[in-house]
């Protein structure tokens, strides 16, 4: 088990969006989806662009690049749509009181 940290509080984001947060040398985007929380790589596998800055796709939990539309599964990261290939990480969150807790590697 890597350090667990906490984000932000629970309120701090909306549901259905998402917002990018620096973690120790990580680059995250955290996705709220009614009280369920994902956090994934903000960095687009096809190209250095926020994953954080596209929309959330609540039904299909994925979450869509803005520069070209790729869309990424927020429960593993895979790519699901091109011109992305390529997986982006996953971290495992937790919410404890108010507190969105993320576990590093």
């Amino acid at each position: 088990m890597g350090d667990v940290v906490r984000v932000c509080g629970r309120e701090e984001i909306e549901a259905g969006s998402a917002r990018r947060f620096d973690v120790d040398g990580h680059r995250i985007a955290l996705v709220r989806i009614g009280d369920e929380f994902y956090a994934i790589g903000d960095i687009c596998s096809h190209e250095n662009y926020s994953l954080s800055e596209g929309e959330v796709m609540v039904e299909e939990r994925e979450l869509e690049c803005p520069k070209h539309g790729s869309t990424f599964d927020l429960r593993t990261g895979e790519a699901c749509s091109l011109p992305a290939t390529k997986a982006v990480p996953v971290y495992a969150v937790r919410v404890e009181g108010d507190d969105v807790l993320l576990e590093l590697p």
